[in-house]
């Protein structure tokens, strides 16, 4: 009989066979719940993302976290750049600086803003529980309400968050602690698609097949259906109910330890 894990959409990683494993490039991953635990880095993750950059395996980091919060990272972990709110905001090292790019003009953000804080005035107004993220003070494109980092909204109440961002005419997305919501056609793909063109000079869509994509929830889908080597650590079971685009391949071990996984089975492959 099998068991639970191979009757899953998504196949264990130990599975990836080694010649389509030699072929990844460069990995393009989440934050939260992939990298981090609690908020913090895990150990193991931060490891394993010296041991790709040392491996010449460049690592794009793309998350629904705002630009406040992203900077130290972009400052001080090995990546070679990170993509902030969902696509909008990209941070990039230049010796000791981070350098900060948008995806919209600014105006269009000017605009934008206004329209933010009215929308996330009716939801917390609307939405019994609902609180703005405690990351908000860095976001400049986006709104976020928490409902699993440091409150609880039940699944009803973030189905109305989502709803109202939408009727207010904004792209919604859940992440494993956050409804984001924003202005605007950017997300997660336009983010990675901008960064191998800013960063390398190169179309992702003429190489999907060589990067590998990381995530853990829900927000990560649209990345899933689009790369054929994509991964979800084993903490995505969390949404199973919810998920309909799956990613190929799934960690045995959840969060960092997830990506820390993953790292090995590439630079074994090499």
């Amino acid at each position: 009989m099998p068991s639970p894990t191979e009757l899953l959409p998504a196949r264990p990683l130990a599975g990836w066979p080694a010649h389509a494993r030699a072929r990844i490039v460069g990995v393009m991953t989440d934050i939260d719940d992939t990298l981090t635990r609690d908020g913090s880095i895990e150990p193991v993750a931060l490891a394993a993302l010296h041991a790709l950059n040392d491996a010449g395996l460049p690592v794009v980091a793309i998350t629904g976290r705002p630009h406040g919060w992203s900077v130290p990272f972009a400052r001080d972990w090995p990546v070679a750049a990170i993509v902030a709110e969902n696509g909008a905001v990209a941070l990039l090292r230049e010796g000791a600086q981070v350098r900060t790019e948008f995806a919209q003009d600014e105006p269009t953000r000017t605009a934008n803003a206004r329209r933010l804080q009215a929308t996330a005035a009716r939801i917390v107004r609307e939405v019994p529980g609902a609180t703005l993220a405690r990351d908000s003070p860095g976001r400049l494109t986006d709104i976020a309400i928490d409902h699993s980092e440091f409150t609880t909204l039940e699944p009803a109440a973030i189905a109305h968050v989502a709803a109202l961002m939408r009727e207010e005419g904004m792209t919604a997305t859940v992440s494993s602690i956050h409804v984001n919501g924003w202005y605007g056609a950017h997300s997660k793909w336009s983010g990675a698609q901008w960064m191998l063109r800013r960063l390398f000079g190169r179309e992702l869509d003429d190489e999907l097949g060589r990067w590998v994509y990381v995530g853990d929830s829900t927000n990560d889908q649209a990345m899933f259906e689009r790369f054929p080597a994509s991964v979800g650590v084993a903490n995505l079971m969390r949404f199973a109910a919810e998920l309909r685009h799956w990613p190929a391949w799934l960690t045995q071990a959840e969060r960092g330890a997830g990506f820390a996984e993953l790292t090995q089975a590439l630079l074994e492959a090499r």
